[in-house]
């Protein structure tokens, strides 16, 4: 990414609110770049990340965060920034997720709240960011705190054929999310320490959810799958939730995409991992709205109350635009990808008076059962809290402009 471009960015981003705009109201945002110079996706990706940035100071702030917190969104939104690091060559945003780690990891590696007895996926999710911070400042205690993420795996709750529960509240019951959380983390640990024993545990997660969630008839998953069938969002006979939850599909997609980075290319599930990656491809163009976006309730795009969502069109549009350039898709798939590109750019995307971008309609969460009971409902999904520049959605935007960025190079 070219140097001016970073500068032009961070002028911009210094612009006092008067400076930068007389108008109150947000407008839509316009691109900056002029033709035949830098590239659009890049400069995207740099301008949000700056503005993530910029309303964030600190990293645990990332997703709204209150304290410091070892918290699978701001992970996400962690993992963005170590992308613009490597793509930039710019310190400042390896600095700013060094930092956070940093004061929440002990010289032991103790991770600070962190409480291995709940069994929670979630946590792991984080433990991806360990890795670059690992290699390249050689604090041991990063080491031995992923070391301890995979203790905790180790020992995981499991369903009779071996499927992670998601958390151990969530007894006997594997979660789509959870495969994101989980399964990355423990390919990369395998490869980065020479444990294949956890390249075959990833692959064995993601075979079982697929077994267990997949829908043959619209090649979509169900968020979850309860062993027991005793929830009461669980379908009597399969066990399935009742819905296709966008954000839950966002995950799936991206989590096997990129396992295929740490998985050797004669590693048995290989096949299997790119034949899901493949169907699932196929199968999502036929949801996209005519603006390139996905919905809360993903297959139900005409049904009253559901609406264009941004986590899950963040999140698919990176899978698509990273299996393109990965060669796990054909490439008439990056037109999928750039349409989503465009739909958030128009429909989704706000450029703020102080020359900052807002991501609107994110789903704050979701989930199934708990206190108070989430049934899976499509009432339940369209219910949910929305905000603005949720990470779960920020960063695989910011992701997903990058990997968009290098269908030019």
């Amino acid at each position: 990414m070219k140097h001016y471009l970073s500068t032009f960015v961070l002028a911009l981003l210094c612009l006092s609110p008067a400076q930068a705009s007389a108008a109150d109201e947000l407008r839509p945002v316009q691109a900056v770049t002029p033709k035949g110079q830098a590239n659009v996706y890049e400069e995207y990706a740099l301008r949000f990340a700056n503005s993530e940035m910029k309303r964030f100071p600190e990293a645990w702030q990332l997703d709204h965060g209150k304290r410091l917190f070892f918290g699978y969104a701001q992970g996400v939104g962690c993992c963005a920034m170590l992308a613009m690091w490597k793509e930039t060559g710019e310190q400042r945003y390896f600095d700013y997720v060094e930092q956070w780690a940093d004061t929440l990891i002990s010289e032991n590696g103790e991770i600070h709240l962190y409480d291995m007895s709940t069994y929670n996926l979630d946590f792991i999710n984080s433990g991806k960011v360990l890795f670059p911070l690992y290699h390249k400042t050689g604090k041991m205690k990063y080491k031995k705190a992923m070391d301890l993420l995979i203790k905790q795996l180790s020992r995981q709750p499991r369903t009779l054929e071996g499927g992670f529960w998601h958390k151990l509240i969530y007894q006997h019951q594997m979660w789509l999310d959870g495969i994101y959380m989980a399964s990355p983390f423990m390919a990369e640990y395998g490869a980065t320490f020479d444990q294949p024993k956890w390249l075959d545990e990833a692959v064995r997660q993601i075979r079982l959810c697929h077994t267990y969630t997949y829908d043959a008839k619209t090649g979509l998953y169900y968020h979850a799958w309860d062993e027991s069938k005793h929830q009461r969002w669980a379908n009597p006979e399969t066990g399935q939730s009742p819905n296709f939850w966008g954000r839950s599909i966002g995950w799936w997609f991206m989590a096997m995409v990129d396992v295929l980075d740490f998985l050797p290319e004669d590693h048995e599930g290989r096949a299997d991992i790119l034949s899901y990656i493949r169907d699932l491809a196929k199968a999502l163009p036929k949801y996209q709205d005519k603006d390139g976006l996905w919905y809360q309730v993903l297959d139900q795009p005409e049904r009253e109350g559901n609406f264009p969502e941004a986590s899950v069109t963040s999140q698919l549009m990176y899978a698509y635009a990273k299996a393109v350039n990965k060669g796990y898709i054909d490439k008439k798939y990056r037109t999928v990808a750039e349409k989503a590109f465009n739909g958030i750019k128009e429909k989704l995307l706000v450029e703020n008076p102080d020359g900052t971008l807002t991501l609107t309609r994110c789903c704050q969460v979701g989930g199934l059962g708990g206190h108070p009971y989430r049934d899976g409902s499509f009432e339940y999904y369209i219910g949910e809290k929305m905000r603005d520049n949720d990470a779960k959605a920020t960063g695989p935007y910011i992701m997903g402009c990058l990997e968009l960025g290098q269908f030019n190079n």
